[in-house]
């Protein structure tokens, strides 16, 4: 039986190697490490200038991940920007806003990453909250918390316990989208998962499991691409 194909959505970046100094689409290689280690096949997907196309990619893709990076630009759930804010990516909010539709309207396995998460909740009519304090572990560094399951939940079916994580974030989930529901929380209360009610699977993590060696959520993204 062949792996399934999962797509991950890459950043749209000038680039500099060799003699070369280019736009290029980059991806960290952890991403697709991440992938291949929950028994996927790792596809880059990177913006295309006409987000229409997102429904054809995605009618080829068993699962769908959403990978992290800059913020959101506040206009796309109805707020000014604050001034800790980073500069918008246009083209790749439109670009996996429309990935994250196309996998939600077709039933495609669907895993958000640290601003993965962030736009799903966006898609689905939620709002962010721009700042808080206290989830990396300083500029560049990755941090650690501890995040707890909701009970019932998706997430707490792929991991059941409280349990440590990767975290580098300054934003996150603030009222929640349309059908979500939060499937995990940081000891500060900060919305650390959440899920799509019904049949559909799509989860998002505030996290970076990429970073990290727990593999259970990807696992689980990776089985229902399979079923799929």
């Amino acid at each position: 039986m062949s792996k399934p194909l999962i797509g991950i959505s890459t950043y749209l970046e000038p680039a500099r190697w060799g003699v070369w100094e280019l736009p290029a689409a980059l991806l960290p290689a952890a991403y697709p490490r991440l992938v291949r280690a929950a028994g996927g096949l790792a596809a880059m997907l990177p913006p295309d200038d006409d987000p229409r196309a997102a429904a054809e990619v995605v009618a080829r893709l068993d699962g769908l991940v959403i990978a992290g990076g800059a913020d959101v630009e506040p206009v796309r759930y109805g707020a000014e920007p604050s001034p800790r804010t980073g500069p918008p990516a246009r083209e790749r909010d439109a670009w996996e806003l429309a990935l994250i539709e196309a996998a939600l309207a077709s039933n495609t396995p669907l895993l958000g990453i640290c601003r993965g998460l962030q736009l799903l909740n966006v898609a689905l009519g939620g709002t962010l909250v721009q700042h808080l304090d206290g989830h990396t572990g300083g500029l560049g560094v990755i941090g650690e918390h501890t995040v707890t399951p909701v009970p019932g939940t998706l997430y707490s079916s792929l991991v059941p316990e409280a349990t440590g994580v990767p975290t580098y974030h300054h934003q996150c989930v603030g009222r929640l989208g349309a059908g979500l529901l939060a499937s995990a929380h940081a000891e500060d209360g900060t919305v650390e998962a959440a899920e799509l009610s019904g049949a559909t699977w799509a989860i998002g993590v505030q996290w970076h499991p990429e970073m990290g060696r727990d593999t259970r959520v990807t696992e689980g993204l990776v089985r229902a691409a399979a079923r799929r």
